[in-house]
């Protein structure tokens, strides 16, 4: 395990690759950029690791194509043990639409410095590694600046900060839902979850998600091709990743959620 002392305050990185070379070079280049770095070599490991407490990583880089735990069945299990973690795919060739879409990010391999702190800079998914159109509104704001300015002449600050807290680690228990019921093509209940992240988002002025919800909530029922519903369902998954991952950071810059 390479860990080093970083140089700016970065989030702790879990490293998951079992090529040696390949693991040792990110590494080094990680911690080049200043963050901690923790490897482990497999899958197994790597939920090993979160779970004896031996890493609380802010972000996951791990190797598309590893035997054992790995590929979209990793992803959930990383999530289910570090839930505010950012996970991404890094791959010599394309992964499967499936695993891209599970992930937060896509980085494709050979890359340099200069890509890999492009990527973890910014702490959300990089659209040009990503296929397929995007809907989320770029002139959106993540949280609307007058509900947060309500909340905080309402209640003291650690309440708005609860309020938060609540909120994020719902949207990701929907994004699991989510992503649950498209694999197995229950438009429905991807219809009820999406309501639900409108409902909820909403409420707390997360304008991107909810958004993405009020989508979600429509594009199964308006669509006459249930193959179409299928691959926008998986497109607006995508985009609610990124919108997840940008209201955590922008939170964690306005209230240190």
């Amino acid at each position: 395990m390479l860990d080093f002392e970083p140089q700016r305050e970065l989030p702790d990185v879990l490293l998951i690759d079992d090529d040696l070379v390949s693991r040792e070079v990110t590494a080094t280049l990680l911690t080049m950029i200043g963050h901690a770095v923790h490897t482990a070599e497999s899958g197994s490991a790597s939920l090993q690791m979160i779970a004896t407490g031996a890493v609380d990583p802010g972000i996951v880089l791990m190797d598309a194509q590893m035997p054992g735990v790995a590929g979209v069945e990793l992803i959930r299990g990383l999530r289910a043990r570090a839930p505010s973690a950012a996970i991404y795919i890094l791959s010599g060739s394309r992964p499967a639409e499936e695993l891209v879409a599970a992930a937060d990010g896509l980085l494709l391999k050979p890359f340099g410095i200069g890509e890999l702190r492009g990527l973890l800079d910014h702490d959300q998914p990089q659209r040009a590694a990503k296929a397929g159109r995007s809907y989320i509104d770029p002139g959106d704001p993540v949280v609307r600046p007058e509900v947060l300015e309500q909340l905080r002449q309402l209640m003291p600050i650690e309440g708005v900060r609860e309020i938060y807290r609540v909120m994020i680690a719902d949207l990701g228990r929907r994004i699991e839902a989510l992503e649950a019921a498209i694999d197995r093509r229950d438009m429905a209940e991807v219809r009820r979850v999406g309501h639900a992240i409108k409902g909820g988002c909403g409420m707390a002025g997360a304008v991107q998600a909810a958004r993405l919800g009020a989508l979600l909530e429509s594009v199964s029922s308006n669509s006459n091709n249930e193959d179409d519903s299928f691959g926008d369902s998986r497109a607006l998954l995508v985009d609610l990743r990124a919108a997840a991952l940008a209201l955590r950071h922008m939170l964690k810059h306005e209230l240190e959620v």
